[in-house]
């Protein structure tokens, strides 16, 4: 079977693909990865066949002007704040898709759709697999008439908007029905004689590999196959401190590329934060950049900053993590049975999926405008002397655990293509 994954270049919404790209892989199928180049690099040094569709996407350069602007809000469609808000008026709906499919999602689809379809009707995919954003991956299969999936990278809350806006809009007078979203994706597909219909929203099926007991209660319309999260965080060599354990409780400190490549840094002081939890009888690993490492100031003898470490290699190791709550970085600590501290951005899922890991028991949230050295500190205590919280983390490891393999989930994709049980939803 040949199957294509498809996403555009977000390194963040890739990786939690790899593992399944490998399964395939080690499972005898033909495996290709399409991606606008800037992505091309990682996906090679990641063992993976790499096919550079379009050019770049300029999401990032529109992002740093119109923060510039003071304008630098993210889509409103997607943002529920700490919890489901299933009570959305029309406007804010009707405002937050025309927001989102502008400058979101026509800005990183647009440029490598052609380019995508040409290599989908030459290579003749038998399924593609495509990133929650990337439509170019649904529009292509359907345009060579392959099978499709999408591939989550945290809470489907795309899907479950998508389910709301249309309940909206059918309150609506017919005048007054705007459909941005079909109306972008209805224009371009109609340019390779497909025709629109909901899978190129939510796919044919959807591989989601957070837990039950982390995922909304809200209506999706989308048939979910769960995936168990196994970690990769890219290349690496396990350094010599990491190969014996510590010899008091270590908390690690990873707070994503993310906060700095696309907002601009934190909303707290990293020196006066890990002068803070050196005061803690604990040993600290912070994994900064080296950019980041300027300008921190001295540092307590047990605070150690490291440029890079494998999380899949650290969290084992710890008995607290301190995050940003980014799907990734989350899931390869709770995977390990790790609880956390949570420091979400203000942003789309984070605030949720916060919400949702400390309602399980398995984390404590500060909000980024009460982070400080005292807040983070004394938080950072309670996680670690409470054994609730490792308990809880440990039923969330137990959790995802039991959910299928990425071994497993080939198995069961190509069965499903093999019968034919994907088609139109």
């Amino acid at each position: 079977m040949r199957v294509l994954l498809a996403s555009y270049a977000e390194k963040t919404h890739f990786i939690g693909m790899v593992s399944l790209a490998w399964a395939l892989r080690a499972a005898g199928h033909e495996v290709r990865v399409a991606s606008q180049p800037e992505l091309t690099g990682f996906l090679a040094r990641a063992g993976l066949s790499a096919v550079a569709v379009g050019r770049d996407h300029l999401l990032k350069k529109h992002f740093e002007v119109v923060t510039q602007w003071g304008e630098g809000e993210a889509p409103g469609l997607f943002d529920v704040g700490e919890a489901w808000d299933d009570d959305l008026s029309w406007d804010e709906l009707r405002w937050g898709a025309r927001d989102t499919a502008a400058w979101w999602w026509r800005m990183v689809n647009d440029p490598m759709l052609d380019d995508l379809v040409s290599f989908c009707r030459a290579w003749k995919p038998d399924l593609v697999v495509w990133e929650a954003t990337t439509f170019a991956g649904a529009i292509a299969a359907q345009a060579c008439g392959a099978p499709h999936v999408r591939f989550l990278w945290s809470l489907d809350l795309f899907a479950a908007m998508r389910v709301q806006y249309l309940e909206r809009m059918g309150e609506q007078p017919e005048a007054d029905r705007d459909d941005p979203v079909r109306a972008w994706l209805e224009n371009r597909a109609a340019r390779y004689g497909v025709e629109f219909s909901e899978d190129l929203v939510r796919g044919q099926a959807t591989l989601d590999y957070l837990p039950d007991s982390l995922t909304l209660s809200a209506p999706t319309g989308a048939r979910r196959l769960p995936l168990r999260y196994v970690p990769y965080n890219g290349r690496a060599v396990v350094p010599d401190w990491l190969r014996t354990p510590p010899e008091r409780p270590r908390i690690a400190l990873s707070v994503g590329s993310s906060t700095t490549e696309w907002f601009g840094g934190h909303t707290f002081s990293l020196g006066e934060v890990l002068r803070g939890l050196g005061e803690l009888d604990a040993e600290i690993v912070a994994t900064l950049p080296p950019e980041e490492e300027a300008g921190l100031g001295p540092l307590p003898d047990n605070v150690r900053l490291v440029g890079y470490a494998p999380l899949h290699v650290l969290a084992p190791t710890c008995a607290a993590m301190i995050t940003h709550s980014g799907p990734g970085t989350l899931c390869s600590g709770l995977s390990h049975g790790v609880p956390q501290l949570l420091v979400p951005g203000p942003r789309l899922d984070a605030p949720l999926l916060s919400r949702l890991v400390e309602r399980q028991g398995a984390g404590l949230v500060v909000l980024p405008e009460d982070a400080g050295a005292v807040s983070l500190r004394d938080t950072a205590r309670r996680l670690v002397e409470d054994p609730r919280h490792a308990a809880a983390a440990g039923r969330l490891r137990e959790e995802m655990a039991a959910m299928p393999s990425p071994a497993e989930t080939a198995r069961v994709l190509a069965d499903l293509v093999r019968e034919g049980s994907l088609g139109p939803t």
